[in-house]
């Protein structure tokens, strides 16, 4: 039976932390669930408009539609998956019947509407020019995949967050085609962060850790911690000894984490430097420290989810050698050249890769602006303006987005279901296109089509896939990740604290932090304590001690098996206690909460620990892409690498292959 006494103060604790005030969760636009069929609240427009008669208008197509402003479950929300989900399972033909005929011929379909499609059909429109008939399908209610955009509005003050990626900088320099295609946008990363960067918002506000009762046997934050960003006219920050002193860290804990930070030490004597990084590639850090460094095993937790934020997983899955290149401690006294070398993954590689150019900066709503720009450019009618600034406060105009006297058209809520080509793959002049959308089936007929979805779905839409291909698909498995956003009525506890962001390595979201100050155009990032501001934080659910595709598969299942109530209560309960001691009342202060859930989050990149070193051009990602008849292949699965440039670069190779 139920304890009612634990029942009353479950109950007490939600009435405390605010589970039943009246935020922002407003995951419903008009009344109308998006992508699940709803019927639209204003009546049905001419059918001319919307594709031919066997094409009802969908909520995209309705006054008000705006999915940045919708809060609550965002990123994987309940509407995107489930056609795909009927596709794996075989069952989604049992409730459609046959597809419907929309009579609509395009010279290309992109499946896919994130940064690889997008700039699929940039890229081809450039070569086919601006008469090329483009049809963009995505399963979500917005564009973008991974580019989201999230919208506040509190106290009347316009508040953006990236809802996924955000980062434009990569590990290597862009290509002349990436590069090429911010520039014709307008975006100039550097020279954005020279004029948009506030650096004194935060002055005097540094970084700190968070030790929680379950991992560390009580609640406590430490401030200071050495080797943290502090902010100008901070305080010098103690040494490591006297900030470990102030944390529940047991003693053995306390003297080896010093010795990791400060002690030059080589670990590995009497071997050549190919030896040390041979070793280290196939040594996860979690085992450096354990078994080369000889550290206790309390320093575990305290760096346990330090590369949460990079790859998804603990440094139990990290090889050591890519952590020494992210500057990681311990490495210090080994004399490890810092070059390119054998055993480093893509991103570690491009850390010792010296490259011009060097900057930090991102729009407010991460990539989601440049998703904005590629959608204006293609279809100028969208959005007002022409530039990287203007585009920050523009607002979409979703109801042009999929119009009939458009030679682009993007149609959302429309998943992709069967690709075949039509006839003989090597002779094949067409593609069969079939996608799902308002519990309907429809069909389209296009030249050449780009599959810039999943690789992982990819067989499950091409069954006529050679069975190697297919293979290689299925063998990369997707980060599993979580970016919240908590929108707060002010930020006084932060300043209180002084703090601007927290480690949390043993909770549940493993960080909490204010976003970096941007001024953009139109858009002013909070300034004062007082005022309303964004708080993000991240959780990769990843389960430490299995290969690391493993943890991302029982990631995908945490993901899409957790409400949001659990969530907001978990998001709520981790404010209440990293942010007390600075007055910080979830009830009170907490305006709004979108939980961005990807369960199939960023592509995998290869690591030494768990994968072998394939012969060139027999990777998995290699023989994944490769084009099959009038299909090609263009996501950031295909380059085994989750950066911007990359998916740019996929995109045109997809459409060369095409042209």
């Amino acid at each position: 039976m139920d304890d009612p006494n634990l029942k009353s103060a479950n109950a007490k604790r939600d009435r405390e932390l605010g589970m039943n005030c009246a935020i922002t969760r407003r995951d419903f636009l008009n009344g109308v669930a998006i992508g699940v069929g709803g019927a639209l609240t204003s009546a049905w427009l001419p059918a001319v408009m919307f594709g031919g008669p066997t094409i009802p208008p969908s909520a995209q197509d309705a006054p008000g539609y705006y999915p940045p402003a919708l809060t609550g479950m965002r990123g994987s929300h309940p509407g995107s998956f489930e056609v795909a989900h009927a596709v794996r399972d075989g069952n989604f033909w049992d409730t459609v019947g046959t597809p419907l005929e929309t009579h609509e011929n395009y010279d290309l379909v992109v499946v896919g509407g994130g940064m690889s499609g997008l700039a699929a059909a940039y890229f081809y429109r450039k070569h086919a020019g601006a008469a090329a008939r483009i049809l963009i399908l995505d399963n979500h209610d917005d564009f973008g995949g991974h580019a989201k955009r999230n919208e506040f509005r509190v106290a009347g003050r316009l508040l953006l967050a990236n809802g996924g990626t955000v980062a434009i900088e990569s590990p290597f320099p862009y290509s002349q085609e990436a590069r090429g295609l911010l520039t014709e946008l307008g975006i100039d990363p550097p020279a954005l962060e020279k004029k948009c960067v506030d650096h004194e918002v935060y002055k005097g506000l540094g970084t700190a850790y968070f030790f929680d009762k379950e991992t560390f046997g009580v609640d406590r934050l430490v401030t200071g911690a050495p080797g943290r960003w502090y902010g100008q006219g901070a305080a010098k920050a103690p040494s490591w000894p006297d900030f470990l002193a102030k944390t529940p860290l047991s003693s053995e804990a306390q003297r080896d984490i010093t010795r990791i930070e400060e002690t030059k030490v080589d670990y590995l004597p009497g071997l050549a430097q190919e030896e040390k990084k041979a070793r280290l590639s196939r040594t996860s850090y979690k085992d450096f420290l354990l078994q080369i460094v000889k550290a206790h095993s309390d320093v575990i937790p305290f760096y346990q989810t330090r590369t949460h934020g990079l790859y998804g997983i603990g440094i139990d899955a990290v090889p050591a050698l890519d952590c020494w290149a992210l500057h990681f401690p311990g490495f210090q006294g080994m004399n490890l050249e810092r070059v390119p070398s054998m055993g480093l993954t893509f991103t570690a590689l491009g850390e010792v890769t010296p490259q011009p150019g060097d900057y930090h900066f991102h729009f407010p709503d991460g990539n989601a602006s440049i998703a904005r720009m590629l959608v204006r450019s293609l279809i100028p009618n969208s959005a007002p303006g022409s530039t990287a600034e203007d585009i920050v406060t523009a607002r979409v105009d979703y109801s042009q987005l999929d119009r009939t006297d458009s030679p682009v058209r993007i149609r959302l809520s429309s998943t992709a279901v069967e690709i075949r080509n039509l006839g003989d793959p090597a002779s094949a002049k067409e593609v069969d296109v079939i996608y799902g959308r308002d519990k309907k089936a429809y069909r389209v007929r296009a030249k050449g089509v780009v599959l810039a979805c999943w690789n992982m779905v990819i067989p499950y839409l091409c069954p006529d896939l050679p069975e190697k291909q297919k293979a290689a698909l299925d063998y990369g498995v997707k980060v599993p990740l979580v970016y919240s956003v908590v929108a707060l009525n002010h930020r006084t506890a932060f300043d209180k604290l002084g703090v601007r962001a927290v480690s949390c390595p043993g909770m549940y979201h493993s960080s909490v932090a204010l976003d970096q100050p941007i001024n953009i155009g139109d858009y002013r990032f909070p300034q004062a304590a007082q005022d309303p501001v964004l708080v993000r934080m991240l959780r990769t659910p990843c389960q430490p001690g299995l290969p690391a595709r493993d943890q991302q598969r029982i990631g995908h299942y945490e993901l899409l098996s957790t409400p949001f109530e659990t969530f907001e209560r978990d998001i709520r309960d981790q404010l209440a206690r990293v942010l007390g001691q600075g007055g910080f009342d979830p009830a009170r202060d907490i305006a709004a909460i979108t939980v961005n859930r990807w369960p199939h989050g960023y592509a995998y990149e290869y690591n030494p620990l768990w994968d072998p070193d394939w012969p060139e051009g027999q990777r998995p990602c290699d023989i994944a892409r490769k084009p099959f008849g009038r299909i090609t292949i263009a996501n950031s699965d295909a380059a085994a690498a989750a950066y911007t440039d990359q998916a740019i670069d996929q995109g045109y190779r997809a459409v060369q292959e095409l042209l």
